[in-house]
């Protein structure tokens, strides 16, 4: 597989896919295709990935056309992983097919299903774990896609899968450990970092949803350009924009403050995580696993970058015009967990073996569309919650 290097080669600490752990179920190799292409590729053609166009970033999918979805988050996220793992020598096939699947297990209307979903599990059932979108990307990749004879799921390498498991509790950990030994979980159980290329997708998820709610926030009439000057990252570049293209105003004003922040926050990773491997000079992938994070921001863009977070936070994620869309969000979704509880021949079609358990509930609703969900909805309740 030497023929399929990049020019120059990985360095020693980057994920290779001629040393991955493998998948779950052994494959043999492609003829022209490295595992982590393979990866990428069956995240690509699969169902929950074309899904994504159709669900929230932040604006419902009904709201207008130019907004983010969760599918052109992830296109933007593989961008600018890609573009930064080709500067440190790490495997941009691996960074994009973590970038692409990181969302898959999002619930229709975004972070507002995810809570609903996650009430309605544990209302039901204690027990039950409730719902969290990283552990559903995970399974949605190890058993919800049915494409392949011979297996449920993708069946992706170890490494993309760990990189699509951001979080994980440490109950959830013990028991995909249990199921897995040594597998997907071990990182969470050993305490251990992920690799460099899922250190990377982490923080290229933050830059990216910071900068495109920015620019969706403003867009949508809830921010004003204005109120930007109180955050110190947007306000330096929006100065540097103006100083440079002097009477520039509106929209290129917005673009051309977002581009030249992306690109700040961009080369500030590039040189604080070149600092911290230079500091503690990892030979291995085992040895960036046991050092600190090693991809991240300098303490200064780090600071700004939870300034900007938190302005979103209180001016476009808590603004009563968002907070109102969610309220009506959530109840879609406890509504149709309820309906579908009740009567499972409305989810589950005549002479299908589907096992009608609480999970396999979620596993239903988490795979909506918002559109699809919202018809759903009025179809059974006969109401339209939303224009």
């Amino acid at each position: 597989m030497s023929a399929l290097l990049p020019a120059g080669g990985w360095q020693a600490f980057a994920c290779d896919p001629s040393h991955s752990a493998g998948r779950r179920l052994p494959e043999p190799a492609a003829p022209t295709r490295s595992e982590y292409q393979r990866d990428r590729d069956r995240i690509v053609h699969s169902t929950a990935f074309r899904r994504l166009v159709y669900k929230t970033q932040v604006f419902l999918n009904h709201e207008g056309d130019l907004f983010r979805t969760r599918l052109t988050h992830s296109l933007e996220v593989a961008q600018l992983g890609r573009s930064i793992a080709r500067s440190l020598g790490l495997n941009e096939d691996l960074v994009e097919a973590i970038a692409l699947a990181h969302d898959l297990g999002h619930t229709p209307f975004g972070h507002a299903g995810q809570d609903a979903l996650n009430d309605c599990l544990l209302g039901a059932d204690p027990r039950s774990g409730g719902f969290e979108h990283n552990l559903q990307s995970l399974r949605v990749v190890d058993s919800l896609e049915e494409r392949y004879p011979q297996f449920d799921g993708l069946n992706l390498t170890l490494e993309t899968r760990e990189g699509i498991l951001k979080h994980c509790s440490g109950p959830a950990a013990a028991r995909l450990e249990a199921k897995e030994p040594n597998g997907v979980a071990r990182r969470f159980i050993a305490r251990l970092r992920p690799s460099l290329e899922a250190q990377l997708c982490n923080l290229a998820d933050e830059i990216a949803y910071n900068a495109h709610d920015v620019d969706d926030g403003v867009r949508s009439g809830l921010l004003k350009l204005e109120q930007l000057d109180e955050v110190p990252l947007f306000a330096r570049h929006k100065a540097e924009s103006l100083a440079a293209h002097p009477g520039l105003r509106g929209k290129r004003l917005l673009f051309e403050g977002i581009r030249r922040m992306l690109s700040a926050q961009v080369y500030d990773v590039l040189a604080a995580s070149a600092a911290a491997i230079a500091l503690h000079a990892p030979r291995t992938v085992e040895e960036v696993r046991r050092a600190p994070a090693l991809i991240c921001f300098s303490a200064q863009m780090a600071a700004d970058s939870t300034e900007l977070k938190r302005f979103l936070r209180l001016n476009l994620y808590r603004h009563p015009q968002v907070v109102a869309t969610t309220d009506r969000a959530k109840q879609v979704v406890r509504e149709l967990f309820a309906i579908y509880r009740e009567a499972p021949a409305e989810w589950i079609p005549a002479g299908e073996s589907r096992p009608a358990g609480l999970r396999q509930l979620a596993d239903y609703v988490a795979g909506m569309t918002d559109r699809y969900a919202l018809r759903e909805h009025e179809r059974l309740t006969g109401r339209r919650l939303f224009d």
